[in-house]
């Protein structure tokens, strides 16, 4: 039915209706703005509900022992289930003065209780465990320590992780905590909160700290760190306690941390809010490692000796203190705060450099999820967490530049609002992208539910493409007529165009909702050509002049097959470790003599041997960006058929198991050239944006 078919009196009164909802809302949003917040939210303060956390517990890295007790209260209507890890044995376990047992019948399975009480009033549970601790590889590379959970010791480094279930924990529950920690002589250790003492002697190093905010688990790391420590204010008074726990070597660069992370707090408070911790550590690991927690970063020991992470990946890690470990994601219905994190940080810091570098960024962005085949991208609904490349390029990559369309269509001082109502509604709540629309509706005043929707909720992106660009001549000047087409399902985009003439470029923004739709424009003087978002504003499916081959294509895709141009047992030993590695799978491996498939195709050997594969497959030779240089090289190029090929040619065994680490780093170029390890040259092959001459 007609909304105008209404009578006039039944109209008025639903406008009065709708009207009066909408000042509700807006009324009650705004009042929540001013509430004062001290560290944790007012309704976080009132809820009866509890879980609380009092832990000691004491590790001996060399013997690889842990020796813990735990005593929880609970106050928490409904069932629940505590759980500890298989590695472990339970000494002791009561409730309210019963005993509950070991929790398990047989060894070598996790400890669970099923507690189906009534939590309603406090309840006291302890529990006394000690146990053998998994033995520290440092040789597993950063994408086997971000899937590892096992609890590792040894003399150069501690990590249990909250996943592993190192301490009694109550699934799926959010909990403060006081954690007082024992090492040996020579160790020291912490987990994210507030240190509240600390004693280093040689007897031994003991602390205690402190999370009395609502928490999603407990991490500790330890190791022969030593400890430099420095204060700063921030923007309403409070001293943050910054610290840096670095193995021996990295000493030196402790001042330098510091100092970064005081700009990085500096410039997220001014932009979002007051940090809502009282300290920052950055702390260092033995292995590959890259975590964000509250109050903390923890790193490996390679990766902060590059020089460029200070500039980079500290700032994201930081930011994380707002987004992911001060608002907590609801991983249930997509967890957006890794993109936000990218996007106000990584792609943040692109801007502050230049506007070419951030245009670069986006077309990385581009260029990457095009390297994926149809199906591998995922809704953002249904991202959880990174575990390969094809969930980081829809995770953080789409999430982000999502964050950037929202920003382009509201404006940056009404996005920033939103940012900062985002923080001072939600911190220490479990938020969902639901409440984020919410939030952008109520301070933007605009209706966002399509947007969101074909974002979140639609796997992939469009394809856009100009069908037809002409110059229509009229009295009162110049008539330009574009015609656009875009892939099923048809998204409501806003299309960024460039239209050149004689004198000068300008950009127009189309509103663009079917499948193909035409725009007459006015103007100014004679069109000769059109490009269609020729900054890579859009998240879009790249046409295949704006999608050069990169090396990440044959990573990424699930359909690459391998081919392996050995001389002998250890060089096909080598090239087979190195394909794995690079595609983070046992690779699809076809014969060096077969018909090539329609899939990407990764071809791994020595120089002569690759040489004379491609002359043999009429395929074009190495290029000249690579030829005579290094020990090694890759690169990539398009077949006739569009499908990609990539390349990795070595001099010798030696050089080519040098690859195995670095390359798989080098995913978004299109050529790499190494001397041994060390990278010596990389490229993209130049793109093309989508540009038609006007008829």
């Amino acid at each position: 039915m007609s909304w105008k078919l209404l009578p006039s009196f039944l109209r008025s009164w639903i406008e009065h209706i709708m009207l009066r909802q909408y000042l509700i809302r807006y009324f009650i949003f705004v009042f929540a703005l001013f509430i004062p917040v001290t560290g944790v939210s007012a309704a976080i303060q009132n809820d009866g509900n509890k879980i609380d956390y009092d832990i000691h517990v004491s590790i001996d890295p060399i013997a690889r022992t842990i020796d813990g007790r735990s005593i929880i209260s609970v106050r928490k209507p409904g069932d629940l289930m505590l759980r500890l890890g298989r590695q472990f044995e339970v000494t002791h376990a009561i409730m309210d003065g019963r005993e509950l047992g070991p929790g398990r019948d047989n060894s070598g399975v996790p400890h669970t209780w099923q507690l189906p009480f009534d939590f309603s009033r406090l309840r006291r549970i302890e529990i006394h465990w000690q146990g053998k601790l998994s033995k520290l590889d440092t040789s597993l590379d950063h994408q086997q320590t971000l899937g590892r959970s096992e609890p590792a010791s040894g003399d150069l480094g501690t990590f249990l992780p909250k996943s592993s279930n190192w301490y009694p924990d109550i699934a799926g529950s959010l909990a403060s905590y006081r954690v007082s920690l024992a090492l040996p002589f020579g160790q020291r250790g912490l987990v994210a909160g507030q240190l509240l003492e600390e004693i280093d002697s040689e007897q031994g190093y003991q602390a205690s700290f402190e999370f009395p905010f609502p928490s999603e688990g407990i991490d500790l790391m330890a190791g022969p760190y030593k400890i430099i420590s420095d204060t700063v204010q921030s923007n309403k008074g409070k001293q943050i306690q910054l610290r840096t726990y670095f193995h021996p070597q990295l000493n030196h660069l402790a001042q330098s941390y510091i100092d970064s992370v005081k700009d990085y707090l500096a410039l997220y408070e001014s932009w979002i809010g007051e940090y809502p911790f009282t300290e920052f550590s950055v702390v260092s690991s033995p292995t590959p490692t890259g975590f964000g927690m509250p109050t903390l970063t923890y790193l490996g020991i390679n990766v902060l000796q590059l020089p460029f992470i200070r500039t980079t990946s500290l700032g994201h890690e930081v930011l994380h203190n707002w987004w992911g470990n001060g608002v907590y994601p609801d991983y249930a219905q997509g967890n957006w705060s890794e993109g936000l994190t990218t996007f106000m940080a990584d792609y943040t810091y692109k801007e502050r450099e230049s506007t070419e570098a951030a245009r670069e960024m986006r077309l990385g962005w581009l260029r990457d999820f095009a390297a994926l085949a149809p199906g591998q991208g995922a809704p953002l609904v249904s991202f959880t967490s990174r575990t390969h490349g094809a969930s980081k390029i829809v995770g953080y990559n789409k999430t982000a530049m999502l964050f950037l369309m929202l920003r382009d269509q509201l404006g940056e001082k009404i996005f920033n609002r939103a940012i900062q109502a985002l923080w001072q509604t939600q911190r220490f709540k479990v938020t969902s992208w639901r409440h984020l629309q919410n939030l952008f509706e109520m301070v933007s005043g605009q209706d966002l539910q399509t947007f969101f929707s074909q974002w979140l909720e639609q796997a992939g992106a469009p394809a856009i493409h100009i069908a037809a660009a002409r110059h229509v001549k009229s009295e009162s000047g110049h008539q330009f007529a574009i015609t656009l087409e875009q892939s099923i399902p048809a998204y409501q985009l806003r299309i960024p165009v460039a239209i050149r003439s004689a004198e000068h470029e300008e950009i127009r923004i189309l509103d663009f909702k079917e499948q193909q739709q035409t725009f007459t424009l006015d103007m100014q003087a004679q069109p000769l050509q059109v490009t269609l978002d020729p900054d890579f504003r859009l998240f879009r499916r790249l046409a295949p002049g704006e999608a050069p081959p990169i090396l990440r294509e044959i990573m990424v895709n699930q359909a690459t097959e391998t081919i392996l141009l050995p001389q002998s047992s250890t060089v096909f030993r080598i090239a087979k470790n190195l394909a794995s590695k690079l595609q983070h799978r046992s690779p699809k491996i076809n014969a060096a003599n077969g018909k090539l498939s329609a899939a990407p195709v990764l071809v791994i050997g020595l120089q002569q041997q690759i040489d004379e594969w491609l002359n043999s497959n009429n395929l074009p030779a190495r290029p000249d960006s690579v030829t005579n240089k290094g020990s090694a090289q890759a690169w990539t190029f398009s077949r006739p058929d569009g499908s990609t090929l990539a390349v990795v040619s070595a001099r010798d065994a030696a050089s080519l198991e040098a690859l195995i680490r670095p390359l798989p780093h080098y995913g978004r170029h299109s050529f790499v050239i190494f001397d041994g390890r060390k990278m010596i040259e990389q490229g993209t092959w130049p793109s093309q944006a989508q540009t038609v001459t006007v008829n």
